[in-house]
């Protein structure tokens, strides 16, 4: 889905992913990130956001949390990082970085809210009551107060199959005044997701119901006195916050800043692969790849490595190509027809169908263009810098919990 763009827009990144690759400093099943792209993918989003007095959460968890890529994404000037679930928060912090926002997606299991208020995020999002108790009393227990963001629904609202959960808009009155009588929180604002949608009849965005809940939300909020500075339902601060995640990138600020939102939390956007980069002409550069190589031939079929061979099902079922190199002038090759996995089977291998008369041969660069979700896989993540420059460089590899790994013979990250 994103091999055309990816080529035909950032052709030298692919190009230096092949060589290193063949040069044994790239691993096969390896998330390869372009630093380069990163940043000024991050420092124009940054810029369009600061506009629209809108604040940059970064979303990390489809590129793995690898320390250089926090150290990018800070560098261009995000106010933090999301966290989809405590061990996504863990390496932020970890590495000396903003946790910006906890809670959502993923809700902070109960025995570790002690924890999770030792990291001292700007805010934690709750679907409950308890969980508000919960996080109040972990930050007493350190003597903070924690700002709290509800996630809120009503009926008709949009969610992924399992990720529901919230506040129902009927009782939010109600868990907006049991925040203001907890020691040691303070409701800040409300939350949800998916807020915008791709919308393939359009190619473009749509906005989910979601949305216009949150309008709803906060007038209910303004009315119990949040956002006036006071404390109790306003301590938190003089606007009531609200996180609008879902499709971001840069043609959506206007959309979102009209609709109210004050935090917007890019992931792919930054990347260059929302649903949106795949049909339409973006500002955002691709700045990612999954990378493999063809491990063996059976009975003239070539199957390549897999390990991160994960479609996100975003756009439903579709027709995978790769590119197959032996060396950086193959870029221009047609791309071969692959046979992936079926999703619920082990994704040791794709199988590649190259046409006739074309020569694959074992240890071939395989390199796909896909809407990256590293921590669900089990493939390395390697940065590389200087892709634009005379002396690219690959500056480390690490597993999808930001880990470093030695994954090649010819590279170790520090």
């Amino acid at each position: 889905m994103f091999l055309k763009p990816l080529i035909t827009k950032n052709p030298r990144f692919v190009e230096e992913a092949i060589a290193g690759h063949q040069a044994g400093e790239i691993a096969a099943n390896s998330f390869v990130i372009d630093l380069d792209a990163l940043a000024a993918n991050t420092e124009l989003f940054v810029a369009e956001a600061r506009r629209r007095d809108l604040t940059v959460y970064a979303m990390t968890k489809q590129v793995g949390r690898g320390p250089a890529v926090l150290d990018v994404l800070t560098g261009a000037g995000v106010d933090g990082f999301v966290a989809v679930d405590m061990a996504c928060a863990r390496p932020i912090v970890h590495n000396g970085h903003n946790l910006g926002h906890l809670g959502h997606l993923g809700q902070v299991p109960r025995h570790e809210t002690t924890e999770a208020a030792a990291m001292a995020p700007d805010y934690w999002t709750v679907f409950s009551r308890h969980k508000a108790a919960d996080a109040a009393a972990a930050a007493q227990r350190l003597g903070r107060t924690q700002d709290i963001l509800l996630r809120v629904f009503d009926e008709g609202d949009e969610f992924y199959a399992g990720h529901e959960g919230g506040v129902a808009l009927a009782d939010l009155d109600a868990a907006i005044d049991d925040i203001g009588r907890l020691e040691g929180a303070s409701f800040a604002g409300v939350t949800t997701f998916p807020a915008l949608l791709f919308d393939p009849a359009t190619g473009g965005a749509r906005t989910t119901p979601n949305l216009a809940t949150l309008a709803r939300a906060v007038e209910m909020a303004e009315r119990r006195g949040a956002g006036d500075g006071r404390d109790g339902a306003g301590g938190a601060g003089d606007r009531v916050q609200v996180n609008a995640p879902g499709t971001t990138s840069v043609t959506v600020l206007d959309l979102l800043a009209e609709a109210g939102a004050t935090q917007v939390e890019p992931g792919h956007g930054l990347t260059g692969t929302t649903p949106l980069h795949a049909s339409g002409d973006l500002p955002e550069q691709p700045a990612v790849l999954y990378l493999s190589e063809v491990s063996h031939i059976h009975q003239g079929t070539p199957l390549c490595f897999g390990g991160g061979l994960y479609v996100d099902p975003v756009f439903g079922p579709y027709d995978t190509m790769a590119l197959v190199a032996r060396d950086r002038g193959d870029i221009d090759t047609e791309p071969v027809p692959v046979d992936m996995p079926d999703p619920a089977a082990i994704d040791y291998y794709a199988r590649l169908h190259p046409g006739r008369g074309r020569t694959v041969g074992e240890g071939d660069t395989v390199v796909f263009g896909f809407r990256a979700q590293a921590f669900v896989t089990r493939a390395t993540v390697t940065g590389l810098s200087g892709v634009t420059g005379d002396s690219p460089k690959v500056v480390g590899h690490w597993n999808g919990f930001g880990e470093p790994v030695r994954c090649t013979s010819g590279h170790d990250d520090d």
